[in-house]
């Protein structure tokens, strides 16, 4: 590798870096300043703060990696024109691809390491900063659906309860029906179901088997059975998805899509922006040097005002599609994509007239 390429590449990863190392303890501090109330009402232990914060430090870079590669490729590449350092490397023959390459390796290095995080460390922090908030901040918030809860568990199987209580691992009014195509075929129903050591204890079980010329009744005052299903597939919580890494993420998908679930395109949403993130930070990398390789009059002011405006279009259009795709029937695939594409093409544009 040559002596530009050491130099940029080292300017861009120490940047970054440095831009992470900057950011993170004023999230912290802003974060805790919010919380410290709450967590003394609480009475929370120091050890869980601490390990909140860890969590934290994840969940937050991963959230904002994208925007960290943009503003730092911004600053550094600015502060290279305005000292017309980048003159220098294009008037001693070198060609605007050559100068772009090393931005490339750093990008490739980066997009590899949001990936890993995405795919495997951002799902754990996301399960103990969520837990954490749930548990300690947010105390009786709704995190999960717990009244007249209908739930398909596969082509056949659909259950019913009135009143659902997971730190109980109990449930009241409970159905469970099988079905043969459209014909009925057994019901189970229980005033109350409990889950205990590997096993269900149902109050007042009625198991009702439909034949052709007769119904059979099994009754019970308890019933201690095993059911063909797991208490925490009533209803998962809401960020259930975000805590799961890829490939536990895409078992739980399809098995969400055979139930017919209502939340089905959140966890798309959650799994196509593993992906979309490190091909994002890689977009942005471009748009950077594409931006900010010019000298302009007002220096890295202007380089770096364009560059947060188009950051924060490029944050908004992700936010909202995201939420419309949440929400709605919007194609969850293009409502994360769409930004990426988007960017894509206004970063080969904005690439060709700075090559000019």
């Amino acid at each position: 590798m040559k002596i530009l390429d050491w130099y940029i590449l080292k300017r861009y990863l120490g940047t970054f870096f440095t831009m992470i190392l900057l950011f993170i303890p004023i999230g912290i501090i802003v974060d805790l300043s919010e919380k410290i109330d709450n967590m003394l009402e609480h009475q929370v232990p120091l050890d869980a703060v601490i390990a909140y914060y860890l969590d934290f430090t994840v969940y937050f870079a991963n959230l904002l990696f994208p925007l960290f590669v943009f503003l730092s490729v911004i600053w550094f590449t600015s502060k290279l024109a305005n000292k017309t350092e980048i003159i220098a490397f294009l008037s001693s023959g070198v060609s605007f691809w050559r100068f772009l390459r090393p931005y490339m390796i750093g990008a490739i290095i980066i997009c590899f390491g949001a990936l890993a995080m995405g795919l495997f460390l951002a799902p754990k922090a996301s399960q103990g900063f969520n837990e954490f908030k749930y548990s300690y901040l947010k105390k009786g918030k709704k995190v999960q659906e717990t009244k007249n809860v209908h739930r398909q568990l596969n082509d056949s199987m659909f259950l019913y309860a009135n009143n659902f209580k997971p730190l109980e691992k109990s449930a009241t009014n409970f159905t469970l029906e099988y079905f043969d195509g459209n014909r009925l075929k057994t019901k189970i129903s229980a005033r109350r179901i409990v889950f205990k050591d590997s096993i269900y204890e149902l109050s007042d079980y009625v198991k009702r088997t439909i034949l052709e010329n007769k119904d059979i009744i099994e009754k019970a005052k308890t019933k201690d059975t095993v059911l063909p299903f797991n208490i925490d597939e009533f209803t998962p919580v809401t960020y259930v998805a975000e805590t799961l890494n890829y490939a536990e993420l895409s078992k739980f998908i399809k098995k969400e899509s055979k139930r017919g679930s209502s939340d089905i395109n959140r966890y798309k949403v959650v799994a196509y922006k593993r992906w979309s993130i490190p091909v994002s930070a890689f977009i942005l990398t471009i748009i950077g040097v594409a931006v900010s390789s010019m000298k302009r009059r007002g220096g890295m002011g202007v380089n770096l005002a364009v560059g947060i405006s188009l950051a924060f279009v490029f944050i908004f259009f992700d936010k909202v599609l995201g939420t419309l795709a949440n929400q709605s029937d919007f194609p969850p695939i293009v409502a994360v994509w769409f930004p990426n594409i988007s960017f894509g093409i206004l970063a080969i544009y904005l690439l060709y007239n700075a090559k000019r």
